[in-house]
C-alpha cells in the first residue's frame, strides 16, 4: 500500500509539471507596454490612440501639478520639444528644448522670448517656468474634451501643425467658451507625438485660441 501511495504521489507531481495551464499567474509581464509616452505600438490604430490619450492625460496632469521633472521624461530624445504660443507654428522663432536643457532652465530665472502677442504685437517674454504655468496651462485643460488627430478648436489663425509635423500624431484638450462669446473664448492645448525607436515621445506643445 505504501509503494502504491508513493507511486501515485510521483504521478501527481509529474502531471502538474506537464500541465502548467493549471497555474494562474496574474502578473502582467507584457514588455510592450510602458506607463509613459514610451508606449510600444502593436501596429493597431486603436491601441495607439488609447496609448497616446493615456500619455496625454499624464502630461496634462503633470502640467497641472507643476511636476516638470517628470514631464521631461516624455520629451523626444533627439528632437526635443517645441513650444508654440498659437496654432501657427514658426520654426524659426519657436523655442525648442532638449530634455537636458528643459531640466536645466526650468528652475532658473532665464528670460526667453516666446513669440508675439496677438492683438498688441508685443513680445511675450518670460522664464520657462512662468511660460509653463501662465501660458501653457493657462486654463484647466485636465477638464477639457480630448480628441485624437482631430481639431476641435477652429478660429481665424492659420493652423499648420500637419505641415510642420507630417505623419505625426497629436491630441487636443479643448475647453469651449462660455456665455455669449462661446465661439470666441475657447482654448485648447495640443500635444504632438512622434515615434522614435518604437516608442512615442513628445515633440510639440501647442496652445491655440481665438485670435484677432
Amino acid at each position: 500500500m505504501k509503494k502504491i501511495f508513493i507511486s501515485m504521489l510521483i504521478l501527481g507531481i509529474t502531471g502538474c509539471k506537464k500541465n502548467p495551464d493549471k497555474f494562474v499567474n496574474n502578473t502582467n509581464t507584457d514588455s510592450t507596454q510602458k506607463d509613459t509616452a514610451g508606449y510600444v505600438s502593436k501596429n493597431n490604430i486603436e491601441d495607439k490612440e488609447a496609448a497616446l490619450k493615456h500619455s496625454n492625460e499624464q502630461i496634462v496632469q503633470l502640467l497641472k501639478d507643476k511636476k516638470y521633472s517628470k514631464l521631461a521624461g516624455f520629451i523626444h530624445p533627439e528632437k526635443g520639444v517645441r513650444f508654440s504660443m498659437y496654432a501657427f507654428i514658426v520654426p524659426e522663432e519657436d523655442k525648442v528644448f532638449s530634455k537636458s536643457d528643459f531640466l536645466k532652465f526650468q528652475p532658473t530665472r532665464t528670460i526667453f522670448t516666446w513669440g508675439t502677442m496677438d492683438g498688441s504685437g508685443d513680445l511675450y517674454q518670460a522664464t520657462l517656468n512662468d511660460y509653463l504655468t501662465k501660458w501653457v496651462y493657462s486654463k484647466d485643460f485636465a477638464s477639457g474634451q480630448v480628441s485624437f488627430n482631430e481639431f476641435q478648436g477652429s478660429g481665424n489663425s492659420l493652423n499648420n501643425l500637419k505641415k510642420i509635423y507630417p505623419g505625426a500624431d497629436f491630441t487636443e484638450n479643448f475647453i469651449k467658451g462660455s456665455g455669449p462669446d462661446t465661439g470666441m473664448d475657447w482654448n485648447c492645448l495640443r500635444l504632438v507625438f512622434e515615434k522614435y525607436q518604437g516608442n512615442y515621445y513628445l515633440v510639440g506643445i501647442i496652445n491655440d485660441q481665438w485670435t484677432i
